[in-house]
């Protein structure tokens, strides 16, 4: 018997996925400053991990609590209208003293305004710049929030791209499109759905999903859950790209 190399050999037959896949621009420059900002002593490795984990934690449960108790009191939907930040402490999120760093996020600083549905006006938020995104009380955004598919269409056929989510509004409903930027975040107060009389804050709560208060969906009772979004086949693909199954 020959003598072991000490290694898999098939893992060289190009069978085998690399156990690394290959970094992007963006992540090599986050990398190079943050390993910068740590050395220049702006802060310390394990405030970087106390900061990851926190961001890594953040939902839309906070939110949709909001959008629930904003319906049911109408005392707090006026307060959620006119001072958001202070509505979002009373769900218990402060955007200035939660984060680790005890002064806010570096891009969450900003003003909240809730924007408010009606039966003849809908909303709907993005960001055409990049992802600016309520990520304090909303957690962090979906992945197609971030494409610039969404961020150029959305601001110029909004209904059609509603449509493309299975949200088909009356000819009737103004559709206003919210575009966030680097000091103002959008949240959707969507209208209230029927069917829902007599129900609890925690079970209107649940019926209250991401998507609907960005403004791509509307509540419903039993819908609990964001839908998958399938990804459409790309006019001129890229050789050798495999494109993912969803987008979420």
């Amino acid at each position: 018997m020959g003598k072991s190399s000490g290694h898999d050999d098939t893992a060289h037959d190009g069978t085998h996925a690399p156990m690394v896949q290959e970094v992007t621009d963006f992540e090599v420059l986050e990398i190079a400053l943050r390993e910068l900002a740590i050395e220049k002593g702006l802060f310390t490795a394990e405030d970087h991990r106390h900061y990851t984990e926190w961001a890594e934690q953040m939902g839309p449960a906070p939110a949709a609590r909001l959008v629930a108790r904003a319906w049911l009191d109408p005392g707090f939907k006026e307060l959620a209208l006119t001072d958001a930040l202070a509505a979002s402490r009373e769900v218990g999120i402060d955007w200035l003293h939660d984060p680790p760093t005890g002064f806010g996020s570096p891009s969450d600083f900003t003003l909240l305004h809730v924007l408010e549905d009606t039966p003849t006006l809908h909303h709907v938020v993005v960001c055409t710049l990049c992802s600016c995104y309520p990520r304090p009380i909303l957690g962090n955004s979906p992945e197609w929030y971030r494409t610039p598919n969404y961020r150029r269409r959305i601001v110029r056929w909004p209904r059609q791209v509603l449509a493309e989510f299975g949200l088909h509004l009356p000819e009737g409903v103004q559709v206003r499109v919210e575009d966030s930027n680097s000091k103002h975040r959008f949240l959707v107060l969507p209208v209230r759905p029927d069917g829902t009389e007599g129900w609890t804050e925690d079970q209107l709560a649940e019926i209250v999903t991401r998507d609907c208060m960005i403004g791509v969906a509307l509540p419903r009772p039993g819908v609990t859950s964001n839908p998958s979004r399938p990804e459409h086949a790309a006019a001129r693909p890229i050789a050798g790209h495999q494109p993912t199954e969803e987008i979420r």
